[in-house]
């Protein structure tokens, strides 16, 4: 499965972790265009330059390991297309021009499924998503979870529990799937 990741969906930090740790582990392949990327450090700024300075420290680390995530614009092709909201319209061609199967995002109204489908495309939200990834390899996605968890500790120097990292990362369905 190929899977657009939009900008709300790889800024959070937990939720990106999870995402390509699962991708890692071969459950989808991600993609996304420069135009995502910036669109994740412009949205860092809002925590001041060192925001900005780490997010693109962070794209550059994606850009490496993840070398053909990244695709080119499609702007011929966003010239026929209409969402509700016209800023997203780079992710829907992005999503079109590589034959995605999926857009992963947790903007539901912005990408209605009646309009993607038109397109051969569905949405995902990533909680929905990594929950079915857990349920098909409740391994594999424990020890990046684990993983991820012993990250955000070190990182915060609290002592985060899954299920309230989880949840705080917006991913309470998997949080529960993972500790129950």
């Amino acid at each position: 499965m190929k899977a657009v990741l939009d900008t709300c969906v790889i800024y959070p930090t937990v939720m990106r972790e999870m995402l390509l740790g699962a991708a890692k582990l071969g459950h989808f392949t991600p993609i996304w265009s420069a135009r995502i990327l910036e669109e994740w450090a412009r949205a860092a700024r809002k925590l001041g330059p060192e925001g900005e300075a780490q997010a693109r420290a962070e794209i550059a680390l994606a850009q490496a390991h993840w070398s053909n995530a990244e695709r080119p614009e499609a702007p011929g092709l966003e010239n026929r297309l209409w969402l509700p909201d016209s800023a997203d319209i780079h992710v829907l061609a992005t999503a079109i021009s590589t034959s995605a199967d999926v857009i992963v995002t947790l903007n539901a109204k912005d990408f209605p499924k009646n309009i993607l489908s038109e397109e051969g495309l569905d949405r995902h939200d990533p909680d929905g998503l990594l929950q079915g990834f857990w349920q098909a390899d409740p391994d594999g996605m424990t020890e990046t979870a684990n993983r991820v968890l012993a990250e955000a500790n070190r990182l915060s120097g609290d002592q985060w529990t899954l299920r309230a990292l989880m949840k705080k990362a917006r991913l309470p369905r998997l949080g529960k799937a993972l500790t129950t």
